[in-house]
């Protein structure tokens, strides 16, 4: 007989994960793949019928076009510091609350805990006129604090790291209040410190969901110079007409910085929302 170790043979279930990852893996590729190619067509190939997948000859004249627009660098530039700035506000704004909720009882906490809950189900676009009535009559309209602020409150966020908190043991912090620190330093000095890995998952989340907003700065941006990446991208497809291949071209320019960070930060983000799950029980 042989000594050699026999190879276990998956079970039914491992299978049919693994057939259903890879199907869902091969939905998300596919437009990806196809936006890449038609990125390094001539326009002329770009509606052609039948339709091609791979160029006949590769160019990169579209991505040419596309970089050589001056407005582009000024709408990376928005697009930069809307998502930074309202993801360290959504940040630092949560998790204050959260732990508020988490550490103080007070009348009305569960009252108004659930109502953050439930802000959760409200769509984004029924709060449109009276935010943007409310942006108007600030003077905030075609400013990047018109398209920050009305994103900075997440009541997601708020509950995902209440959720956190709670779970979270309080014989450190007992031991701090002992030694005469105040709630702030607690905070501060212990609290964000074992947060850390689901605070860069909601950090993650935010940036992401905040670059790719289209609907709010749309409406509340008209001038070039105010508006964010996508929104700009699209008013350039409406002026010059529809060419496919600079279409794609733009498409792959606006995803990579969301593919980078999502290289550089997925163990964060798998972290993340498995100590929230643990957290929470």
């Amino acid at each position: 007989m042989s000594d050699a170790p026999q190879r276990r043979m998956p079970r039914p279930g491992t299978l049919l994960v693994l057939a259903a990852t890879v199907g869902l893996a091969v939905v998300w590729a596919l437009p990806f793949v196809w936006a890449l190619l038609t990125s390094l067509k001539p326009e002329s190939e770009t509606t052609q019928v039948p339709l091609r997948w791979l160029p006949s000859e590769p160019t990169l004249e579209a991505y040419r076009a596309v970089l050589g627009m001056s407005d582009l660098w000024v709408w990376l530039f928005n697009s930069v510091l809307t998502a930074g700035v309202t993801t360290v506000l959504v940040l630092l704004l949560s998790s204050m609350a959260a732990y508020g909720f988490a550490r103080t009882e007070f009348r009305g906490r569960k009252v108004l805990l659930g109502l953050i809950v439930a802000g959760i189900l409200v769509p984004p676009e029924v709060l449109i006129v009276p935010l943007f009535q409310e942006m108007s009559a600030f003077g905030l309209v075609d400013t990047h604090w018109g398209i920050i602020l009305p994103q900075v409150v997440l009541p997601a966020m708020v509950y995902i790291l209440t959720v956190f908190f709670e779970g979270l043991p309080r014989e450190l912090e007992e031991a701090a209040v002992m030694d005469g620190a105040s709630r702030l330093r607690i905070y501060w000095q212990i609290i964000l410190p074992l947060s850390r890995p689901v605070l860069a998952a909601v950090g993650i989340f935010t940036f992401i969901t905040t670059w790719n907003n289209f609907l709010w700065p749309f409406i509340v941006t008209a001038d070039p110079d105010s508006m964010t990446l996508p929104v700009g991208l699209a008013t350039v497809q409406g002026t010059y007409g529809v060419r496919y291949a600079e279409i794609m071209a733009t498409v792959i320019i606006a995803g990579l910085p969301l593919l980078l960070v999502f290289v550089l930060f997925q163990r964060q983000i798998v972290r993340g929302v498995a100590f929230t799950g643990l957290a929470g029980r």
